[in-house]
């Protein structure tokens, strides 16, 4: 091989080392988790969490981990604490039944525009009974209420109260005529305070800004 072919293969070679190696460094980049938010308020990083006792709380809750949304609240601790206090409590100590619960959620997530609260809840519907031609239903959630092949009378009157109480706030005398008929009073008063509740994350997410996780 000549002076010249060498040089040209060894040019070759290089740039096909340079090409070869973006793919990698834009997987690694994917990977990165984001450090600062939508907002342009950052993440709080997991070593800046604190105090430990509500951290550890948290990852509790979750499973062991913080998600985007943690790192948010954990900006103002005793602003985390009682919001993690509350959604324990929505989550794991009431009596209303966990379909209804994930199913005023999703619709919320839906009606709100907020898909990191509908990514967040799908597997939990699914898991608290929900099936997946349910979730293609909710994404017209006006449509699912009257959608009797899919939906039980108390999940589409929960269809139904969820609706008024996002989108119009007041709610009609006829449904929670409808919504008493299905559930008893403390059921229908921790429903109306988990639908209050997840209003509140839809909100909080999308002023925040607050991305997916990676």
């Amino acid at each position: 091989m000549n002076t010249r072919s060498a040089a040209l293969a060894a040019l070759a070679a290089a740039a096909f080392s340079l090409v070869s190696a973006v793919p990698a460094l834009g997987d690694e980049a994917k990977r990165e988790p984001k450090a600062v938010s939508k907002s342009g308020i950052p993440y709080l990083p997991d070593d800046r969490a604190a105090p430990p006792e509500l951290v550890n709380a948290i990852r509790a809750r979750r499973g062991g981990k913080l998600l985007n949304l943690d790192r948010m609240l954990l900006h103002s601790p005793n602003f985390a604490k009682g919001w993690n206090e509350m959604f324990a409590a929505i989550r794991n100590q009431l009596s209303l039944k966990g379909n209804l619960r994930e199913l005023a959620i999703m619709t919320i997530a839906v009606l709100n525009k907020a898909d990191y609260e509908w990514v967040q809840h799908e597997k939990e519907f699914l898991s608290a009974g929900g099936t997946r031609e349910q979730l293609g239903a909710l994404k017209d959630p006006k449509a699912a209420e009257k959608n009797a092949k899919l939906f039980s009378e108390a999940e589409r009157a929960t269809l139904a109260l969820t609706r008024e109480m996002t989108r119009d706030i007041v709610v009609s005398g006829a449904t929670i005529k409808r919504i008493r008929g299905s559930l008893s009073d403390q059921e229908v008063v921790e429903l109306i305070g988990t639908i209050s509740g997840y209003n509140m994350v839809s909100r909080f997410l999308i002023a925040t800004g607050i991305d997916l996780e990676q």
